[in-house]
């Protein structure tokens, strides 16, 4: 009888081993993998993919291959990931729209950016600037906020997206001033229309506006970042500038639907974070105009709860429009 239950219980542990996660782990992946990006090609998110895609190949031994699904708010691409089987085969390299933002300003989505998806690894963070037309009266960020606070709401700010509003009215609600949000569908519709005069002032991020700073059509006030930025080093920080505290990055990282193995999760996890913080990792998030931000699964879920809730906070204070 002892035997029986021996070998029973024996039995039973090897099919416990030979299904677990570890060992699911241990094999993968044994087919092509699927990067899923919401942007279309050329994209900074698409060109971070590539990246990542190309050193996972290599470490890896199996083809990871990036697919454009653009449009409709990243709704398209997002739904996909999160529809996709649970086992490692699906890999979401997102910005922090579809992961945060759309979280607070859609009543209804057809994913949860939380619930439906695992968070691999952070990637990089991209600093935004606060910008004016060449034109403008403001040389100093001080000067903007001082004309803010003359005339409360008289000013206006292009919002290319969602994010960047956010970003803006952080800025604001923390300095006790009021601007009027113009939105525009994209960075590139509104930075053309603030180089024109059409609006008085706007952030967006550091390499889709300094191209137009550099070439005299807009004037930088001031970097929201903890540092100087190397492309514009005359550019003061907002702390510089006299606003300690207030610093804001669009950001991107790497998720897999819900209820991926955590093997899986952690070995791909450990692939990305050593490529990241390799020399040639660093080099292309400098290039690309952010910084290397990495950390474990459990932190980048942490730090995407944190910003999901602030963002929720700040588009009820501001009355953004909640579609």
């Amino acid at each position: 009888m002892k035997r029986r239950t021996l070998c029973a219980g024996l039995l039973l542990a090897a099919a416990t081993t030979l299904h677990s996660p570890f060992t699911w782990a241990a094999g993968y992946p044994e087919r092509p993998v699927k990067v899923i990006v919401s942007l279309p090609p050329g994209s900074g998110a698409d060109t971070t993919a590539r990246f990542l895609a190309q050193h996972l190949s290599q470490e890896l031994g199996q083809s990871f291959v990036v697919e454009n699904k653009p449009g409709a708010n990243s709704f398209i691409a997002a739904k996909a990931v999160a529809d996709a089987a649970p086992d490692g085969y699906t890999m979401f390299v997102a910005s922090n729209t579809p992961m945060v933002t759309n979280a607070a300003i859609f009543r209804q989505l057809p994913y949860d950016p939380v619930k439906d998806f695992v968070p691999v690894a952070s990637i990089g963070r991209f600093p935004m600037l606060i910008v004016v037309p060449a034109s403008s009266p403001y040389k100093t960020l001080p000067e903007l906020v001082a004309a803010m606070k003359a005339a409360p709401g008289k000013l206006n700010f292009a919002s290319g997206t969602p994010s960047y509003q956010v970003a803006m009215e952080i800025f604001q609600e923390r300095n006790g001033i009021h601007g009027t949000p113009v939105n525009y569908k994209g960075t590139g519709p509104a930075v053309s229309d603030l180089a024109a005069g059409v609006c008085d002032y706007s952030i967006a991020e550091v390499s889709s506006v300094t191209p137009l700073v550099k070439g005299g059509k807009l004037r930088a006030l001031a970097i929201a970042a903890g540092q100087r930025h190397r492309d514009l080093p005359e550019v003061p920080t907002a702390a510089e500038a006299g606003y300690p505290g207030y610093e804001a990055y669009a950001w991107t990282g790497v998720f897999f639907p819900a209820k991926v193995p955590k093997a899986i999760v952690e070995r791909v996890g450990d692939i990305v974070r050593s490529t990241l913080n390799s020399r040639d990792g660093t080099a292309f998030i400098h290039n690309m105009g952010g910084t290397v931000f990495t950390g474990s699964s459990a932190e980048f879920a942490r730090f995407q709860l944190s910003e999901i809730e602030t963002t929720k906070r700040i588009v009820k204070t501001a009355n953004i429009p909640v579609e």
